[in-house]
């Protein structure tokens, strides 16, 4: 080989030797937000990122036992460490010694935000749908190349073959995903053909779980009248798809369980149905089998005629008693005709009629008698009170050449009523007069 030619391992070993050398290296304080975090046993392998850049990171367990709070994703964090070369894919990372919190990421600020604001609408707590326990088809919006529907198809065909599963292929990281998501949950209702509806993605950084956080892809679940099944991530991600979802699966392959039962499994339990269906009638046969032959033991029903003997002893006593009732009652009208007909026997009727008859022809001539000297009284009242009234009439007065005078149909009494040129009409028994008054002279009634 030529010798200006070096190998990718010696030219890895140069660079390193470079960034270990460097004294500017040696000791870094940066700032940044964490990225592909998860706890491991061991030592932590991670990202720092800002707006523009991102740098791996490790933080062996020494140094990672030393913090006192616990790291999460998408927390700014400050630390501090070396800067160095990995020899395996010729990367360089920071090994951190020192960790310190710095306020929250973005991203994980935004998340919490949007958490707040749905939780206060109530979409994280209005009831949930039921997840249909036997699914006919079953729609997936996921990746059409991820593992997720992989996952899906498998454990759906082991546990329960005889549903259908529906890809609806979605974009589910990067820009416009959600926007694709959501498109596709919507058509996934609009076919309104499915029983359950699964969402979901493998595991990544907040920053490709991030469209399962979009406001637009929580309503789409919301509003879904099919029962969602969320798998996003892994156990320890919970997206907010997950937490507006009717049920959340830790993995695809969980999700897959929840949305469908084990066929063999309902086989069995049907043939166990069945059975016990066949036993319980067989037992309630033999049992109604049993209590026939007991009846047809028993003493009446050998002797069936036991069974209205007294109903037959009961009639004859009402037939009895209803017998007696109507002698009693045939005798009692008997003697009451017997007292009545010797009643009629014992008065003279027809004498009796006579005197009562002269009786009333005496009470009517009275009555007569009465009524006219009655009238004759008040003919003879009418008469003088008739007289009274005519010695007042004040015509009979005027008839002694007495007359009055009005004026507008008013009674004029005074001579200080009238004045000249007064018209006034006077009035006679015979008729009545007009005249106009020419002069008044005031009789003068003062004394003395």
């Amino acid at each position: 080989m030529d010798e200006q030619y070096l190998t990718v391992t010696a030219l890895t070993s140069y660079i390193k030797k470079k960034f270990d050398v460097d004294p500017y290296l040696q000791k870094i304080y940066l700032s940044g937000e964490i990225s592909n975090f998860r706890i491991r046993p061991g030592h932590q392998y991670f990202s720092l990122k800002d707006e523009n850049s991102k740098i791996n990171a490790v933080m062996f367990k020494s140094a990672f036992s030393k913090v006192k709070f616990q790291p999460e994703e998408g927390m700014k964090v400050l630390v501090s460490g070396r800067v160095s070369v990995f020899p395996g894919n010729g990367g360089y990372q920071i090994y951190i010694d020192n960790m310190q919190p710095d306020g929250i990421g973005a991203l994980y600020q935004a998340y919490q935000q949007l958490k707040e604001k749905l939780a206060k609408e109530g979409l994280f707590t209005i009831a949930k749908k039921t997840i249909p326990k036997f699914p006919k088809k079953i729609a997936v919006v996921t990746s059409p190349s991820g593992a997720v529907i992989r996952d899906i198809i498998t454990t759906v065909r082991r546990r329960y073959p005889i549903a259908q599963i529906v890809l609806f292929p979605a974009q589910v990281q990067g820009e416009g995903a959600s926007a694709d998501i959501t498109r596709q949950i919507k058509r996934a209702n609009q076919l309104a053909s499915f029983d359950t509806l699964i969402i979901g993605r493998g595991g990544g950084s907040i920053e490709d779980l991030w469209p399962f956080n979009e406001e637009n892809v929580a309503r789409a679940i919301f509003d879904s009248e099919l029962p969602v099944i969320s798998s996003v991530g892994h156990e320890t991600d919970t997206t907010i798809a997950d937490l507006v979802a009717d049920v959340r699966a830790a993995t695809p392959t969980a999700a897959a369980e929840l949305a469908t039962p084990v066929l063999t499994d309902e086989l069995v339990n049907l043939e166990q149905q069945r059975i016990r269906v066949i036993n319980a009638t067989k037992n309630l046969l033999d049992l109604k089998k049993q209590s026939l032959k007991n009846i047809k033991k028993s003493f009446l029903f050998s002797n069936p005629e036991r069974l209205y003997e007294g109903y037959v002893q009961n009639l004859d006593l009402l037939k009895q008693r209803l017998f007696d009732n109507q002698r009693n009652i045939l005798e009692d009208k008997r003697k009451s005709l017997e007292v009545k007909s010797l009643y009629l026997s014992n008065n003279d009727f027809p004498n009796r009629i006579k005197l009562l008859k002269q009786t009333v022809i005496n009470l009517s001539e009275r009555n007569k008698n009465a009524a006219k000297q009655q009238y004759l009284n008040k003919n003879n009242r009418f008469a003088s009170l008739a007289e009274s009234l005519d010695h007042l009439s004040p015509l009979k007065i005027m008839g002694r050449g007495y007359s009055y005078v009005t004026s507008n149909n008013k009674v004029i009494k005074n001579a200080t009523d009238l004045k000249p040129s007064m018209m006034i009409n006077l009035h006679f028994s015979d008729g009545e007069a007009s005249a106009e008054i020419k002069k008044i002279e005031k009789e003068n009634l003062e004394n003395g």
